[in-house]
């Protein structure tokens, strides 16, 4: 196992200055419950900063809250759920899980978070595909489609997979079920079928709930455009520096939208500067 080399960062596309717009990535997020609203935003925020277009689909509640909050999400268009297929066939890739209900949680208006999940995996399985969340807490793991990204923590990890929480685990994992893991913790590890890193870094404010929502949509944005593994990595890796980032001027006092906030003005360092 190695850790990150920062010098992958290069390897990350970087949008042409005669490129127009879509060609530069287009992601749908699928997330948000009636009770939780946040997460999705969260992703849906650190995202539109990063791709040229955002499909955001959720309940009406949330998709509400979005039409509200336009002046953030210029290039967006709020998807109803009864049309959601058609923009997973236009996205180059597809956030779901952030802020969709366990079985325990859903209340009326909601979608059946594992009926959806695995309908569209069946309909779907060589879309790019980011698994967060929600949708991580109600499927088996054999319905994961051999592209996906996906993005537990420890807990998750386990009540996934029904083994310890480590990064041998993560990479036995990975292997058996032809997928990315990015196993969140105090050091982050990202295993493929065939390799392991380990990022370290970040610190205790990245605790606050909410900071993993960015980590996926981050990582969503950076895989409409480059390979599993290294969006995986590379997400994984600015997140941290920009929870480090924030640290040095409010200590660990910082929010979810913060680290949104902080994550662009991180990439623009580390990529161009």
């Amino acid at each position: 196992m190695t850790e990150f080399d920062v010098n992958d960062l290069k390897k990350l596309y970087v949008p042409a200055s005669s490129s127009h717009k879509g060609q530069n990535g287009k992601l749908l997020i699928i997330g948000g419950s009636v009770l939780f609203h946040a997460a999705s935003l969260w992703a849906l925020e650190v995202s539109s900063r990063i791709v040229d277009m955002v499909f955001y689909s959720s309940v009406p509640e949330n998709n509400a809250l979005i039409k509200k909050e336009k002046e953030e999400f210029r290039n967006g268009i709020i998807v109803p759920r009864n049309k959601v297929e058609h923009y997973i066939e236009e996205a180059d890739c597809i956030l779901i899980g952030p802020g969709l209900p366990r079985e325990e949680g859903i209340e009326k208006g909601d979608d059946d978070t594992k009926e959806l999940t695995e309908k569209l995996f069946k309909a779907y399985p060589n879309k790019r595909w980011v698994v967060d969340g929600g949708s991580l807490q109600v499927i088996e793991p054999k319905v994961l489609p051999k592209t996906a990204i996906i993005t537990p923590h420890k807990r998750e990890f386990q009540a996934l997979f029904k083994v310890e929480p480590t990064a041998e685990n993560a990479q036995k994992m990975a292997q058996q079920f032809n997928i990315t893991i990015l196993l969140k913790g105090e050091s982050d590890y990202v295993s493929s079928s065939s390799e392991v890193v380990q990022i370290s870094g970040g610190n205790a404010g990245m605790t606050k709930g909410g900071t993993g929502d960015v980590l996926a949509g981050l990582a969503a944005a950076l895989y409409c455009k480059n390979e599993a593994f290294l969006s995986a990595t590379a997400a994984s890796y600015i997140n941290k520096k920009a929870g480090e980032s924030l640290e040095k001027r409010r200590g660990i006092y910082f929010n979810a939208s913060d680290l949104a906030n902080e994550i662009p003005e991180v990439m623009k360092n580390l990529l161009t500067g």
